[in-house]
C-alpha cells in the first residue's frame, strides 16, 4: 500500500469531511434541502441519513457529501446514535483512501500474456505492423480504469451537483466502463474487471 504526500488543499478537504460528521442529525429533526425542500430525518445510519420529503418521499443520502439546512433540531436520545462495526469503518477509510488516491495495490496481468506483443497490423500489406508490448498496453488500461473511478468518486461527493445531475453523469461512466470489458481478458484477477450496466 502506497500513501502519497497530501497536498494542503486535499488535507483541508478530508479535515471538513470529517468535521461534517462530528455532529449527527437525530431521529425527528426537521431540515431543508436546496432540492426536495423541508423534510424530516426519518433514519440515522452510520455512512447515510433517510429523509421524509412532502415533495420527494423518503431518500438517503451520504453523509459524506449532502449538505442539510436545519430548520428545528430534535433533542439527542442515547439510543438514537448510529452504532458502527469494523465493516463500516474499513468502507469509510476506504471512501477517503479512494477518493484521496491513497489506496494503491498492484493489479496482474494474466499469465498467459506475460512477455507477449500487441501487434497492429494495417490493411495495407506494404505497411509495417505496430508492435507493442502487452504488459505496456495493459498498464495503460489500469491507469484509464483507476481514473474513471477517481473521477466517479468525485461525482459522488461533489457538493453542488444535484442527485439527478450525478446519476446521469454516473451512467456516462457506467457505459465507458460497458465499453471498456473487452479488455477483461487481460486481468489476472476477475475483480479487477470493467462492468458496465447490469440488467
Amino acid at each position: 500500500m502506497i500513501f502519497p504526500l497530501f497536498s494542503q488543499q486535499i488535507l483541508n478537504e478530508h479535515i471538513f469531511t470529517f468535521r461534517m460528521m462530528e455532529k449527527e442529525l437525530t431521529v425527528g429533526t426537521r431540515v431543508s434541502h436546496e432540492k426536495y425542500g423541508e423534510g424530516i430525518v426519518s433514519k440515522n445510519n452510520p455512512l447515510t441519513y433517510k429523509v421524509i420529503f412532502i415533495r420527494g418521499g423518503e431518500i438517503e443520502f451520504s453523509k459524506m457529501g449532502v449538505k442539510f439546512e436545519v430548520v428545528e433540531e430534535n433533542p439527542q436520545k442515547e439510543d438514537q446514535t448510529p452504532k458502527i462495526n469494523m465493516r463500516e469503518v474499513e468502507m469509510m477509510l476506504k471512501y477517503v483512501l479512494d477518493r484521496f488516491n491513497g489506496l494503491h495495490y498492484k493489479v496482474e496481468l494474466g499469465k498467459k500474456w506475460d512477455d507477449g506483443i500487441m501487434i497492429l497490423q494495417p490493411g495495407n500489406k506494404d505497411l509495417k505492423p505496430k508492435e507493442i508490448p502487452i504488459d505496456t498496453f495493459f498498464h495503460k488500461i489500469v491507469m484509464l480504469r483507476d481514473r474513471l473511478r477517481v473521477l466517479e468518486q468525485n461525482i459522488n461527493s461533489h457538493a453542488i451537483l444535484s442527485d439527478e445531475e450525478k446519476v446521469n453523469l454516473q451512467q456516462y461512466i457506467t457505459r465507458c466502463y460497458g465499453s471498456l470489458t473487452t479488455f477483461n481478458i487481460l486481468f489476472d484477477d476477475k475483480e479487477d474487471f470493467f462492468v458496465g450496466a447490469k440488467n
